[in-house]
């Protein structure tokens, strides 16, 4: 061995002891949670509660800081440029790691800059119509729309957003033609739902379903492979007869790329530990929200495949960013 070898394998020895240390004592000082969507919102939600109960269990705050902005990519190219080193993390969604890479020229590369951790959470779509709608099954509403033209609008939390591609695979689907109408947030598309000036919208679960249980809307169906618990009367997409209207939203822990694999280790175990926490499957359960326990490099893949399928309905409808 000459000395060239002997010194790249001491430093190869002494980095893979620095990495072991430092995964014994993280976190050694507060943590931050990024969160690309302003208070309130769903990843704010899930940020919050994972924060509160790592800093129980990790004995370090969990910091959320909330950067909203240009469909959740200020905040997760701010965690692509951060040091890897397990201090600066992000609550990301599908809409900011799998569709607005599509749609908007990024600095980074959601796929390659930043660490999927830990899928947290997925919250199902569901298609729903004004109460005053004579379609009771979503075949009967596509009827109406392909006899109409063009005279149904669908609205949106947003250009890119997945309710706005959920939107556009049922017209691929269905062979539609219904306008898009993006709105600021789920909330205002709701309101004019229900006051009549769009015709439909397929929006998260726990934002319609306050609407569905008055009555004031009529879900048609959901868009997760099996029913949902909440709405077990209401029939899957599939069932329907349109599988590929499949859309959901999800919700993942994501670490700057290189992050040292002890410490992802660390937060992956600690993240799926707490939902599995009473508590914290009852908040889920209220939001709507489903966990599915996956290894990071099965979350990985999911990211990834759903990159995919985003960019091939995206250049299929023709959608461009603002």
């Amino acid at each position: 061995m000459n000395r060239q070898q002997f010194l790249g394998m001491a430093l190869g020895a002494l980095a893979l002891g620095a990495t072991g240390a430092q995964a014994q004592t993280y976190p050694a000082r507060p943590v931050r949670i990024l969160v690309g969507a302003s208070a309130g919102g769903g990843s704010d939600i899930l940020a919050r509660m994972l924060g509160e109960k790592l800093s129980q269990s990790l004995k370090q705050s969990f910091i959320v800081d909330n950067k909203p902005g240009a469909a959740n990519t200020l905040a997760s190219g701010e965690v692509a440029r951060a040091n890897p080193d397990g201090y600066t993390l992000l609550i990301a969604t599908n809409t900011g790691q799998a569709i607005a890479p599509h749609l908007m020229k990024l600095s980074f590369d959601p796929l390659k800059d930043l660490q999927p951790i830990a899928h947290v959470a997925t919250v199902p779509q569901v298609m729903v119509v004004s109460a005053r709608d004579k379609a009771r099954t979503v075949g009967e509403f596509v009827a109406g729309m392909k006899a109409n033209g063009a005279a149904y609008n669908y609205g949106s939390a947003g250009i890119g957003s997945t309710q706005h591609i959920a939107g556009e695979t049922l017209n691929l689907a269905a062979g539609t033609h219904a306008n898009h109408v993006p709105y600021k947030g789920s909330s205002a598309a709701l309101v004019d739902l229900l006051g009549g000036q769009i015709q439909f919208m397929i929006d998260t679960t726990s934002s319609a379903m306050p609407h569905i249980k008055s009555g004031k809307l009529r879900a048609l169906a959901i868009t997760t492979p099996g029913r949902s618990p909440q709405l077990p009367d209401v029939p899957t997409m599939t069932e329907a007869g349109f599988p590929s209207v499949s859309i959901v939203t999800w919700y993942g822990l994501y670490a700057p790329a290189g992050t040292p694999r002890p410490v992802l280790d660390r937060l992956h175990a600690e993240v799926n530990r707490v939902l599995q926490l009473p508590d914290v499957r009852e908040r889920l359960e209220q939001m709507g929200a489903q966990t599915a326990p996956m290894t990071m490099e099965q979350f990985a893949r999911m990211n990834s495949a759903e990159s995919e399928s985003s960019a091939k309905v995206i250049k299929a409808a023709g959608i461009r960013g603002e």
